[in-house]
């Protein structure tokens, strides 16, 4: 199961504070426990000095939230940028290794996998091609969250099944061209490039379009 780390009652800021002596209840459970840390409003890409710096803060405090919960890796987006330039998205890309870096020495300080998620194919994105995505992995020296929606709006998803150091999988499916969160086979996603992979979330909006998507990878596909 993976908690994604927004809202007043799952940002790490606030549940430490609120929460914490809930927490017993995850590690009591048999469950795998994966966090997707904050990205709202959050960049590590940013050419704002300040939004990197709240953005390694809170990416720290999502490690911190990871250890106390027993939460085995976090999920965190690769950043992105406003003005659509090559020398801004240069700079960008620097500026978004810098801060994964320090956050990825930070969680492997605690004992916690940090993996950075590839992004939908758009120029704004980091990680939005396979070979950036290693990239990253490669210079921020984490591991890779392969979300198989993202990818197969790039025309290429295989190509992302190849990355080194992949961790886990968000699954979903859509039309090609746009991040839908659809269900497993409602999509043109060719669900057998994603036969036989392990460690996966199935990324959706609701509970039934979980269970739909399990079914079908239950069932092989069929």
């Amino acid at each position: 199961m993976e908690i994604l780390c927004e809202g007043p009652w799952t940002w790490p800021r606030n549940a430490m504070k609120l929460c914490k002596d809930s927490f017993e209840v995850f590690k009591s459970s048999d469950i795998d426990l994966f966090l997707h840390a904050p990205t709202i409003d959050l960049n590590p890409a940013s050419l704002n000095t300040g939004i990197r710096e709240e953005t390694l803060r809170q990416l720290m405090e999502t490690v911190d939230m990871a250890v106390e919960i027993g939460a085995v890796a976090i999920t965190t987006h690769p950043g992105l940028i406003h003005r659509l330039e090559d020398r801004v998205r240069n700079m960008g890309m620097h500026f978004a290794v810098e801060t994964l870096k320090k956050a990825n020495e930070y969680a492997e300080d605690r004992g916690i996998i940090l993996s950075v998620e590839n992004m939908p194919n758009k120029y704004a994105y980091f990680c939005n091609s396979a070979a950036e995505h290693q990239y990253f992995v490669d210079e921020c020296g984490c591991h890779a969250t392969v979300d198989i929606g993202h990818a197969n709006t790039t025309g290429d998803p295989e190509s992302f099944l190849q990355i080194n150091g992949i961790y886990y999988y968000h699954l979903s499916d859509n039309n090609g061209e746009k991040d839908q969160h659809l269900s497993l086979g409602e999509g043109n996603l060719d669900l057998d490039i994603i036969n036989g992979i392990d460690n996966v979330i199935i990324e959706l909006n609701n509970y039934e379009s979980v269970l739909k998507s399990r079914e079908i990878l239950l069932n092989g596909f069929k």
